[in-house]
């Protein structure tokens, strides 16, 4: 029984999370105050106080769940054929603007906010963690070192997110042709590297 009412808790407080950054992501994060948030979730400021110790708390803790949702939204829409890499490059800007460009905003709000900048870099310790796990699995399909690919992650979510915020075609298109170019750059590098000894066995 506990751990059912447990699993209800957390269903309930990330429906709330969710409730409340949309809310803040629509209206701006200093004009929504908790009676606006408890409005937006349909419930009284009291329930929130239960899920949240203040309003900070409850700023920190869905800007962090909700972003790091969006984070999985991106990565599941990543292409595991390296042959599919260039369409994804092209498309994933334009979807993350239609889809989080608001969601995108408020982050920055957030965690260039001096009350909160520390929750920022935790945050984003987090995100180099996981996009260097992605390129280490990304490695053996494109044949270029994960050491080689973060880097190149790091530029794209850049790209798209500087997109979604300010709608920038002249900045996405040429960032996104540098990016083109340096991964095909780096695949016929490293792919001939690859091959050099068994051309040196045939001689």
């Amino acid at each position: 029984m506990r751990t059912r009412d447990q699993e209800e808790f957390q269903r309930k407080k990330i429906m709330l999370m969710e409730k409340c950054y949309d809310c803040y992501a629509e209206n701006g994060l200093a004009s929504v105050g908790i009676r606006k948030l408890a409005e937006s979730c349909g419930c009284s400021s009291a329930v929130l106080y239960i899920y949240f110790r203040d309003l900070d708390d409850l700023i920190v803790q869905s800007t962090a769940y909700c972003m790091e949702k969006v984070e999985d939204d991106f990565m599941a829409k990543a292409p595991t054929d390296p042959q599919d890499l260039m369409r994804f490059i092209d498309e994933i800007p334009y979807w993350t603007a239609r889809q989080h460009g608001k969601k995108y905003r408020l982050m920055y709000q957030v965690y260039t906010h001096p009350k909160y900048i520390r929750y920022g870099k935790q945050f984003f310790e987090g995100v180099n963690r996981r996009y260097t796990e992605y390129a280490k699995s990304l490695e053996p399909k494109l044949g270029i070192p994960y050491t080689t690919i973060t880097p190149l992650i790091f530029i794209l979510i850049q790209t798209c997110v500087h997109y979604a915020m300010f709608e920038d075609e002249c900045y996405l298109q040429s960032q996104l042709e540098a990016l083109k170019q340096a991964i095909r750059l780096f695949m016929t590098q490293y792919r001939t590297e690859g091959a050099r000894p068994d051309v040196k066995a045939e001689s």
